[in-house]
């Protein structure tokens, strides 16, 4: 891992769609200052609020990441901030001319690429980490989660999920090292289950969602009718 803070070497952009909203959004990355973090700015509103991603500004984590400040709020930031993560940048500026980031092809592998693309750059002042000096655990039963945090001089995942399919099992994940991060993360992409479609389009969600940026798993076999219904819906 990183002993210093990084941040990019100059500005890159890159224009797509939101998943939910459907908007054509622009998205421009820019080199920061030390200690200046992870920051969203809604250069499309009057007032160009600043929004550091930050829990404390997370607003919903419904069907996306949603943060908000000021009158400005982003969402479906969670690829970007995977990009970021995976690539250890502590400073960025990211401007936005809209409500959420673009999807793309459903991963974080074109936002990792693109910061990539900006070169990574070291700077002169040491990263801020939290230690973690014993075990901590979490559960709520109410939604089967269960977190546990460990003492280690290093940064590894492990994570277990189980979606009740018959047709997609538990899935288990491990990376052992943040390098693997581009090779064994970032190319994971957004799915969603056939069944779930009808639910997130009369919710006014997935407005931009289609076969080039998620995976649809069907778990059960579809009639014509039922193919030709949701093609009509979405």
């Amino acid at each position: 891992m990183n002993l210093k803070q990084h941040t990019i070497a100059e500005s890159v952009s890159i224009t797509g769609k939101g998943l939910h909203t459907g908007e054509l959004v622009n998205i421009t990355l820019k080199p920061a200052a030390i200690n200046h973090g992870i920051v969203f700015q809604r250069i499309d509103l009057e007032n160009k609020p600043l929004i550091p991603a930050l829990v404390d500004y997370v607003v919903d984590t419904s069907r996306s990441t949603v943060i908000e400040k000021d009158g400005g709020r982003v969402g479906t930031i969670e690829h970007l901030m995977s990009a970021l993560a995976g690539l250890q940048i502590d400073n960025i500026l990211v401007e936005i001319d809209g409500p959420e980031l673009p999807i793309l092809d459903g991963s974080a592998l074109p936002f990792l690429e693109l910061v990539e693309a900006a070169v990574p750059m070291e700077q002169n002042a040491l990263r801020n980490y939290f230690s973690v000096p014993e075990a901590v655990h979490f559960k709520n039963e109410d939604k089967s989660i269960e977190l546990a945090a460990l003492p280690l001089d290093d940064y590894r995942l492990t994570v277990m999920v189980d979606f009740n399919s018959q047709i997609l099992h538990s899935q288990h994940a491990q990376l052992h090292e943040i390098s693997l991060f581009k090779e064994q993360i970032a190319p994971c992409r957004t799915f969603v289950f056939v069944h779930e479609i009808e639910f997130l389009a009369k919710q006014g969600l997935i407005k931009g969602g289609d076969l080039s940026n998620a995976v649809v798993i069907a778990e059960t076999d579809l009639s014509k009718d039922q193919i030709s219904a949701l093609s009509t819906l979405l």
